[in-house]
């Protein structure tokens, strides 16, 4: 089955424009955190966090808006500029947050900021991936709404097994949140497959930061806690 136009148009509008305002909020809250206990990395100041926040609150507005003239190819391709913009700052992130390891005495760095700081980054990977994959998908939202799923670049498994699946049922965007945050945590797909090479250059890339953030910030700020 496939969304209606009407139903594509309130999920851009409510349910993804709701996504990205947790993610603007995280790099917010991030930023006021930052600026009242003094945490700096690399002699960044705390607005920085604010900065990067910027093309969210931009790409929030655009789906609010754009969604009023349906399949206008012009928004839609200033929703893909927005997310890419999110998504290479949070790469922008992800840089700072290691030079900050490599270039700050432990004693300056603590590990309370550390793990808000990663935790922040991490969850806004999460939205910012999910909802790439929500507009990459069989052509994107609106596309979606006009045809049933015939080619898609994510594989769910109610598309497997579509006797299970609710008569109604077509992905939404916390779909493909959950399919981001399952990628950042297992750091592989799990019940979703990507099937396009679009679609795996997307999970790897995500994965490839959940991993940084993981494995080694984390490991640094534990051993910095227990010092």
């Amino acid at each position: 089955m496939h969304a209606s136009e009407q139903e594509a148009r309130y999920e851009a509008r409510r349910e993804a424009a709701s996504a990205v305002v947790i993610a603007v909020a995280l790099l917010a809250a991030l930023a006021f955190v930052s600026w009242k206990e003094g945490w700096v990395l690399m002699d960044l100041p705390w607005w920085s966090w604010l900065v990067l926040a910027v093309p969210g609150a931009v790409l929030c507005l655009d789906l609010w808006l754009g969604a009023r003239r349906l399949g206008f190819a012009g928004t839609r391709l200033a929703s893909i500029v927005l997310l890419g913009l999110i998504v290479l700052g949070n790469l922008v992130g992800v840089v700072v947050l290691v030079g900050g390891l490599v270039t700050t005495k432990s004693d300056d760095l603590g590990g309370v900021q550390l793990l808000v700081t990663v935790g922040t980054i991490w969850a806004t990977n999460i939205v910012v991936f999910g909802l790439c994959y929500w507009d990459l998908d069989d052509g994107g939202p609106f596309e979606r709404a006009r045809h049933d799923r015939k080619a898609p670049d994510f594989r769910f498994p109610q598309d497997e097994t579509p006797n299970v699946a609710r008569a109604d049922w077509h992905p939404r965007v916390w779909d493909y949140i959950f399919v981001a945050l399952t990628s950042a945590a297992a750091f592989s797909p799990t019940d979703t497959m990507p099937l396009t090479l679009k679609a795996k250059l997307l999970v790897g890339i995500e994965e490839v930061v959940s991993l940084v953030l993981i494995v080694l910030v984390t490991a640094r700020a534990v051993s910095v806690l227990g010092t």
